[in-house]
């Protein structure tokens, strides 16, 4: 049972290497994320607000993981443009995008008014 957890380990450490050596969002999102730990200990946030931005950073890299996993899957099944992978590929997206809006917001609202 232990061998089957360290392999299950194994592997989903290699798709977090995997993701961050192929997907430029996955860089992106965590070059972001390392400037917002910067600027919250630049703007002193609370200890709430770091914990609510260290959420936002790990649901925003499990949701680009599992829309990576959609799109590669997708992939895997059909290469050539069909409807029906194409929906499923901007709906996974879509997920992504409605989330980076939502934590931008948040993001906003809490070191907006440390800045001004």
């Amino acid at each position: 049972m232990l061998r089957r957890h360290t392999i299950s380990f194994k592997n989903a450490f290699n798709g977090l290497i995997w993701s961050l050596k192929t997907q430029p969002n996955y860089r992106i999102h965590l070059f972001l994320s390392l400037l917002s730990i910067i600027f919250g200990f630049w703007l002193k946030i609370s200890y709430i607000e770091f914990i609510i931005i260290t959420f936002l950073i790990t649901v925003g890299l499990v949701i680009e993981t599992i829309n990576t996993a959609i799109e590669e899957a997708s992939d895997a099944i059909d290469t050539k443009i069909r409807e029906d992978i194409r929906i499923t590929k901007d709906v996974a997206a879509a997920a992504m995008l409605i989330y980076a809006i939502g934590a931008t917001v948040i993001a906003l609202m809490i070191f907006v008014p440390k800045i001004i």
